[in-house]
């Protein structure tokens, strides 16, 4: 503020004007400030229903999986009953004739004995060995059971070659088995000789059975021993 050298008097300092729209802000500051209220709680709805929106799609998705998985396990329950229903009967037969469960050998031995007396065959002398594995070339899928072979060194003495035939066919009616080779071979009979035997035939016979497959043993944690105090 300067003075007048004349009059003495202190010139009025200039008054600044301010626009129209800072002295009116007054009369709109309350619309602006429900204004941004509005504005924040519509944001915040619309995050809040975006994030459950999200959250009900998850949601329907894993409903949706569960349902599938569901579905899956009901049809694959169905066809085992199915599958039940027509085989049992086959099954119960199968292991009523010695091909499911365990090796019956005093039960093969005695299928054995009684063809050779049905056919009045010579007598017959036979080697078998322990049970074992059958591997095959082709993969079978057996479920939870194994095949299993007991090999068996046959040797007969035959008045000719159908003999063999008719006592494998007579044994299969018994039980269940695999011929794996054959050989027969001339014995040094005097011709004329009534009764005798002229053929002696040496076989392999794969006697086969079906049971479950052994598991694998669990082997224990081993533990540190504890040291003595």
């Amino acid at each position: 503020m300067s003075t007048n050298p004349v009059t003495g008097k202190k010139k009025a300092a200039p008054v600044i004007k301010l626009p129209y729209w800072i002295t009116e802000f007054a009369l709109i500051r309350t619309a602006v400030l429900t204004l941004l209220a509005a504005l924040t709680i519509s944001l915040t709805g619309v995050l809040l229903s975006e994030l459950k929106k999200h959250e009900a799609n998850d949601r329907l998705e894993v409903s949706q999986r569960a349902r599938d998985a569901a579905s899956s396990l009901y049809a694959q329950v169905d066809n085992e009953k199915r599958d039940i229903r027509n085989f049992q009967q086959r099954f119960v037969a199968l292991r009523q004739r010695g091909l499911v469960g365990d090796e019956r050998r005093l039960e093969w031995l005695d299928a054995i004995r009684q063809t050779q007396e049905q056919l009045k065959l010579a007598p017959l002398s036979y080697e078998i060995e322990p049970q074992q594995a059958v591997q095959l070339e082709s993969p079978l899928d057996l479920g939870d059971f194994e095949l299993r072979g007991s090999r068996m060194r046959l040797h007969m003495e035959l008045l000719h070659e159908l003999d063999l035939f008719n006592f494998f066919q007579t044994l299969r009616q018994r039980s269940y088995f695999a011929v794996q080779d054959c050989s027969i071979k001339r014995l040094g009979v005097v011709a004329g000789t009534p009764g005798a035997s002229t053929l002696g035939a040496d076989c392999t016979l794969n006697w086969i059975t079906l049971n479950t497959a052994p598991k694998a043993p669990r082997l224990a944690a081993m533990q540190p021993a504890k040291g003595r105090p």
